[in-house]
């Protein structure tokens, strides 16, 4: 049978809160960093199948900014954060208060600041998901592009090989004052670590 169809309620709560309790960790470390306080929600974390990440982001020609990175260790995978243009200069001017001096262009100060949001993002998530399963996995380095969603996942694949057929997607919420700023955090697991993730989650894959 396939996992994905005995994903009951309390699985699907499970991985809301492993969105939750992460999103809650990075919200702590942002607002360390940037010295004022930034909540984080996860409005949504549902299933998905890889084919639709980009309609899930507006397609696959939608020019994204994405910050992606190798899971190693026992569920080894990709993770990918995704924020259209828009929602990326938001992030960099009311979260981070940085001046932007051109709203089609990026400063090497500002792809930076976007790389170390993903960064403390993924290692969060990860952290929170690995205390959920005891399991160990380990971000490796985030790379940052800007393309279309299409192509980079598909320069995903090209880069780490074989991805899995879903996805874990965690809708991710900034909130600092007024400031809302939305974007899609993507867990896609290889084939094989999709049965040790939900088996530690109390679903048997077999």
């Amino acid at each position: 049978m396939d996992v994905f169809s005995q994903l009951a309620d309390f699985q699907m709560d499970v991985l809301k809160e492993v969105g939750n309790i992460g999103a809650g960790h990075a919200a702590t470390a942002l607002s360390t960093l940037l010295d004022k306080p930034i909540d984080m929600l996860v409005p949504k974390v549902r299933m998905l199948p890889f084919e639709e990440i980009c309609e899930s982001v507006g397609g696959a020609e939608t020019v994204v900014l994405a910050i992606f990175l190798r899971v190693e260790g026992d569920a080894p995978g990709n993770m990918f954060f995704i924020l259209n243009l828009d929602a990326a200069k938001n992030i960099l001017r009311d979260l981070i208060g940085l001046k932007i001096e051109d709203q089609e262009e990026y400063s090497e100060l500002e792809l930076s600041a976007l790389n170390e949001i993903g960064n403390i993002l993924a290692g969060s998530y990860l952290s929170s998901l690995a205390d959920f399963t005891n399991l160990n996995m380990q971000p490796t380095v985030p790379a940052l592009a800007i393309d279309m969603a299409g192509a980079i996942l598909s320069y995903g694949l090209l880069q780490f090989g074989q991805m899995g057929d879903q996805a874990l997607l965690i809708d991710t919420k900034f909130l600092e004052g007024e400031s809302e700023v939305q974007g899609h955090f993507f867990l896609i697991p290889d084939p094989e670590s999709f049965g040790k993730i939900f088996s530690a989650l109390g679903v048997d894959s077999s």
